[in-house]
């Protein structure tokens, strides 16, 4: 069983950033895919980014490329935790941020592949 807590969301004004953070327990840490989803209101949650268990591949949503980041922290002192740095955040990518874990080693890029969530964290940005 993997719990994973997000944090770091917030009000920010349109052209700031973000740092979100996702911190995971457990020993295994190492061997799940881990991403990030967001849903919006009166949306569908849809996938952010993705990152695979040894932080070599990454994968992104269309809007996304070039402004989000994900990384890891696979380090034997086992932070176990997963970060999404979102800049020159846009009004309309105010959501609830979700950071999900997957029994694998690749990237996910659907809800579906993915095993553990957590419970969110809100990202409101301001025009």
């Amino acid at each position: 069983q993997v719990q994973l807590v997000e944090s770091g969301g917030g009000l920010v004004q349109a052209g700031g950033s973000l740092r979100l953070t996702c911190v995971a327990s457990g020993r295994t840490f190492s061997t799940y895919g881990m991403g990030w989803f967001r849903l919006a209101p009166g949306k569908e949650r849809e996938f952010v980014a993705a990152i695979s268990h040894s932080g070599t591949s990454t994968g992104y949503g269309n809007s996304e490329k070039g402004r989000f980041t994900i990384s890891r922290d696979n380090a034997d002192n086992a932070k176990n935790t997963v970060y999404l740095q979102i800049d020159n955040l846009e009004p309309e990518e105010t959501a609830d941020y979700y950071c999900g874990a997957r029994r694998s080693y690749g990237l996910g890029y659907y809800i579906a592949d993915y095993d553990y969530w957590g419970q969110g964290t809100q990202v409101t940005v301001s025009s």
